[in-house]
């Protein structure tokens, strides 16, 4: 402290004087000490809550000084911290509360954003080393690390700039995860593209009419330019809704009729292309699937047979091929029994399953999806749309906008196995969240058609033909959903009850009860805003890795419920519990009736069963009578890159000793490579336990 007083002569006649000369910065540095700094923050909390008079902030000042004078021992420079602490004393003392909340508010945000700043930077430089293992399908290529680094920067802004605080709060704090951040006023999440109407009208990706294809070879290189085309204009993945019944017709519009041969080779070529041609920057590939199998024209039928045989010839060497995801329909009548017509495609579809974990099976009969015949389309995530508050209920032309999702465990730990707490704390967070995607979809409102120049420019989604270039995309997307998801239901029973929903008949019921509820929540934010609101089983493995991580450090290391790196997928048994794949399916068949949003399960086997194809059909059959929506097998998937033999492998290939393994393991819904798994779900892979066959069921 000097005995020079520093003086500050403020906007009324209150003159300010200080002792102190110098404040130190948090960095260290020591600049020059200016009481009018502390005068403009204590106003502008006081304007937060309706204030106005400076002058009662500038008599603030003094006391927060006179406070800071007395309390200085040997001349010690005070410093920032010190400072705003004896503020928020100045402001209770003085009765100013609810200021000193808003100053409290202020100051933590501000903390927040330097702290944001530079933890970007460490998440830059690890980066340049490496892009982020999130995504397994994001490659480590320079472009998919420029777009990681802008990704990063754009999560930061939208926290410290553009969110409310609440929304901030509750997605830093683990509470929640808004999906996709770095998207956040950008775009929309995913598509069901009509691809029927894209070929028989043409379309531009921006350099160029493309116009209508005259051969099927065209037809087909046309469709993965249009699931490339727009993923570079969403965030999520991109998907063709009755892909055989499009492709049938434009092959009954050809001038000539191709042959079952032709026909392959441009399937072959689909696929071929999906797994070469890079969306988003080069960063990946396009996250694409194809609804089939249940056109009965001829035409369709070619169509669902050459894309089934091309997976299961594989890739140039036999490779396992990772996109398209292929969703195959199940529907009495058309291909479940013997005497259905497309009965061969279904067996065929199961054989292709058991080599290659694809396709993954949609049940049209489920009790909540054959009201739409086989309208009801999937993602390979898992992602539904289909009802419709302000339309056609049908999937083409629509998707999801933007997700968010819940960490139940967090709130079961809160409430401390109290199940009427829980129940009330559930509902406040899904207000919370229902608010945010509420935030976000009027953010995204403010997107003109020119701003999704292939999505809306090109008219793909709903009603996008009755706009122009300079029109809010406001009135189009409320064809979309809001979906609000959870993860962790397992965790959050032992949390409340000691035991999940897979060990006995106590845990489903709570896990049913818990599901229900979000269900009944989630109908009536669709009533009370008049949007889609829907509820999904959140897909995102690496998600729950973030949520344990926080959890265990807040409520430390809890058997069953953060003593593991990864909470369970949504409404699913723990991957680590044995039990029959009949029980399995049995239990999670229940949920998904309530994840109008999407849903799936899954059962685990030892190997790929090509030479059990019986037992895969026994599987899905079993799905179709549990009610399950969309359901697939897992398997472990090795293939050797030196001489392409494949099975399951330990170490080095068995055949040729290479070491050079690609380990194809089912994450999120879709396929991916083990080498590009995050740690969270690599170890909830090595987890997995096969599922037990019965002795009733062999």
């Amino acid at each position: 402290m000097n005995e020079s007083a520093v003086t500050s002569k403020a906007g009324h006649n209150t003159e300010i004087k200080s002792k102190f000369m110098e404040i130190r910065k948090r960095d260290g540095r020591v600049v020059t000490f200016d009481p009018e700094k502390i005068t403009d923050a204590i106003l502008k909390a006081a304007k937060a809550v309706g204030g106005s008079d400076r002058e009662i902030a500038e008599n603030l000042t003094l006391q927060v000084i006179k406070s800071l004078e007395e309390k200085s021992q040997n001349g010690v420079v005070p410093s920032v911290e010190e400072v705003q602490d004896e503020v928020e004393i100045v402001l209770i003392e003085n009765g100013h509360a609810r200021t000193a909340k808003a100053y409290i508010l202020y100051r933590d945000r501000r903390t927040r954003i330097r702290d944001g700043k530079s933890e970007l930077m460490d998440v830059v430089k690890d980066i340049l080393i490496e892009t982020s293992r999130e995504n397994a399908n994001v490659s480590n290529s320079p472009s998919a690390k420029m777009l990681q680094i802008a990704t990063a920067a754009s999560k930061q802004y939208y926290l410290s700039n553009m969110l409310p605080e609440e929304y901030a709060r509750a997605h830093d704090e683990g509470s929640m995860h808004i999906h996709d951040l770095d998207y956040y006023s950008k775009t929309l999440n995913c598509l069901q593209i009509d691809l029927s109407s894209m070929l028989k009208e043409g379309f531009n990706t921006g350099y160029g009419y493309i116009r209508p294809p005259k051969r099927i070879a065209s037809a087909a290189a046309q469709a993965a330019i249009i699931l490339q085309s727009n993923q570079n204009d969403m965030f999520g993945g991109q998907s063709f809704p009755h892909f055989d019944r499009s492709m049938g017709e434009v092959i009954r519009g050809l001038k000539k009729l191709p042959e079952y041969e032709e026909i392959y080779q441009a399937m072959e070529g689909l696929i071929y292309n999906l797994n070469t041609m890079h969306s988003r920057a080069g960063a990946q590939v396009p996250f694409s699937s194809i609804n089939f199998g249940t056109d009965t024209s001829e035409e369709g039928r070619m169509v669902s047979r050459a894309i089934l045989e091309a997976f299961k010839r594989g890739l140039g060497r036999g490779e396992s091929p990772i996109f398209p995801n292929l969703v195959f329909r199940v529907k009495n009548g058309v291909n479940y029994s013997e005497n259905d017509p497309n009965y061969d495609l279904f067996k065929l579809a199961i054989e292709v399953a058991a080599r290659r974990m694809n396709p993954t099976f949609s049940f049209m009969d489920a009790t909540y999806n054959r009201a739409y015949g086989d309208e009801v389309s999937y993602m390979g995530c898992r992602t539904r749309v289909i009802a419709n508050r302000h339309g056609p209920e049908v999937s083409a032309g629509r998707g999801n906008i933007a997700p968010v999702t819940l960490n139940l465990p967090r709130v079961a730990l809160e409430c401390r196995g109290q199940q009427d707490l829980f129940f009330i704390e559930l509902d406040r967070l899904m207000r919370t969240a229902a608010r945010q995607l509420l935030h976000r979809f009027e953010v995204l409102s403010r997107l003109r058609v020119r701003d999704l120049p292939f999505l809306m420019g090109q008219k793909l989604y709903l009603d996008s033909d009755k706009l122009g270039p300079d029109d809010s995309i406001r009135e189009v997307i409320k064809h979309g959903t809001l979906a609000i998801g959870f993860i962790g239901l397992a965790e959050a029973l032992q949390a409340l009850i000691g035991k999940h929903h897979g060990e006995d008949a106590e845990g489903l019921e709570l896990g049913l009860k818990i599901v229900e509820h979000m269900r009944r929540r989630t109908d009536s934010y669709g009533d009370e805003y008049d949007l889609n609101f829907v509820l999904v089983a959140t897909p995102a493995e690496g998600l729950a890795g973030r949520f344990v991580a926080m959890d265990r450090k807040r409520y430390g290391t809890i058997p069953g419920v953060t003593d593991r790196d990864y909470y369970s997928n949504s409404f699913h048994i723990p991957v680590y519990y044995a039990m029959s794949m009949f029980d399995k399916i049995s239990a999670e068949g229940r949920f998904h009736s309530l994840c109008n949003a999407g849903h799936i399960s899954y059962t685990e086997l030892e190997a790929p069963p090509v030479h059990n194809v019986d037992a895969v059909e026994r599987i899905i059959r079993s799905m179709a009578e549990s009610d399950v929506g969309y359901g697939g097998i897992n398997y472990p998937l090795d293939e050797c890159r030196n001489c392409s033999f494949s099975g399951v492998f330990n170490q080095n290939c068995p055949e040729c000793d290479s070491p050079d393994i690609r380990r194809i393991r089912r994450i999120t819904g879709y396929l991916s490579t083990d080498e590009r798994f995050n740690e969270a779900k690599y170890k909830e892979l090595t987890d997995r336990r096969v599922h037990l066959v019965p002795r009733d069921k062999k």
